[in-house]
């Protein structure tokens, strides 16, 4: 195990460990715990937070690497960070990274591929990035980085809403208004919202503390459903949304499959595992030397699929039409 992860494993901070680096204090030349060949390649990956698609992004990733022929533990070891939201923690992760001499740094989430890129560019580590709904918007699209995007398919979610209440006029929606992804994908909502007979009432926040009570302003607007984006700040209290809304009788539509199983009543969305996947084969490119990041354009997965979660929809007396029943995948327990 690499010294830095035995010195962070031992619960010494982020700028105790840097500070080690930096006076020369963490040479590691061990073989690995087996008494073997080193692994090939130390990859670090940070995860903005802890919810379901991010979890998924990062399993999937790991799974993209051994579908290309890399094998945890004899060609790659991972250091693994949560930044638990925390854009100061983000970009103590990517400070240390860069002294590990990581070969590769993962970004999961914009705010954690920005910091892992800033990090990244003294040594020209390179980045791949997933879970980034706007690479332009975020100035991810030129250096040596690369990766996937959740770009979400929006139009395929106003359909969704439509056909589940057909007499529907106003969708609710809560950002942040920090996060690039948010902020772009508000900007989709509203153009194409019209085109479904729909109002876009959105309300931005800065902290996640703000959620709920954002929640509530909407819900005193008499919006008629909220729709979720890909936003960690509110995916991460979703549950205390579902609280509100269905008390109010007012339902959620998610923005992947994991938000529906926690209780919304549908969303068109992306397979986060399928995203991690592609992220993996392309982040093997790269450490094999196949590819740099900057022959490989960042890549968005252009299928989505349909969500239902028939116990919520029931719940709330939404019928859901036999054609959509027979697309979707089945999220009630």
């Amino acid at each position: 195990m690499n010294l830095l992860k035995k010195l962070a494993a031992c619960g010494l901070s982020l700028t105790m460990i840097l500070s080690l680096a930096a006076c020369g204090g963490t040479d590691d030349t061990s073989s690995g715990e087996s008494g073997g060949e080193p692994v090939k390649y130390l990859i670090g990956i940070s995860q903005y937070g802890q919810h379901g698609s991010l979890d998924n992004c990062r399993e999937g990733f790991l799974q993209g690497l051994e579908q290309a022929g890399l094998v945890e533990g004899t060609d790659f070891e991972v250091d693994y960070q949560n930044a638990n939201f925390d854009d100061n923690q983000a970009t103590q992760i990517g400070q240390m990274f860069s002294a590990e001499d990581a070969d590769l740094m993962v970004g999961i989430a914009t705010n954690s591929a920005i910091a892992c890129f800033n990090a990244a560019e003294d040594k020209d580590i390179p980045v791949i990035f997933t879970a980034i709904t706007d690479p332009v918007g975020a100035h991810l699209d030129a250096g040596n980085i690369t990766g996937t995007s959740d770009a979400l398919p929006v139009e395929g979610q106003l359909q969704l809403i439509r056909a589940l209440q057909p007499d529907a006029d106003t969708i609710g929606i809560v950002y942040t208004t920090s996060e690039a992804n948010s902020v772009y994908s508000i900007s989709v909502y509203e153009e194409l919202a019209t085109d479904y007979g729909f109002t876009i009432d959105a309300v931005g926040v800065t902290s996640q503390a703000e959620v709920t009570q954002a929640v509530d302003t909407l819900l005193s607007h008499g919006v008629d459903c909220l729709s979720n984006l890909t936003d960690n700040n509110v995916v991460g209290v979703l549950g205390a949304i579902l609280e509100k809304t269905d008390e109010a009788g007012i339902p959620v539509y998610g923005s992947e499959v994991e938000q529906v199983k926690l209780g919304c009543v549908g969303g068109a969305g992306l397979d986060y595992i399928q995203l991690g996947i592609q992220t993996g084969l392309m982040a093997a490119k790269v450490l094999t030397g196949e590819a740099a990041c900057e022959d490989l354009p960042y890549e968005t997965i252009e299928n989505y699929g349909l969500y239902i979660n028939s116990d919520a929809a029931a719940e709330l007396g939404i019928t859901i039409p036999d054609d959509i029943a027979q697309e979707a995948q089945e999220c009630a327990e």
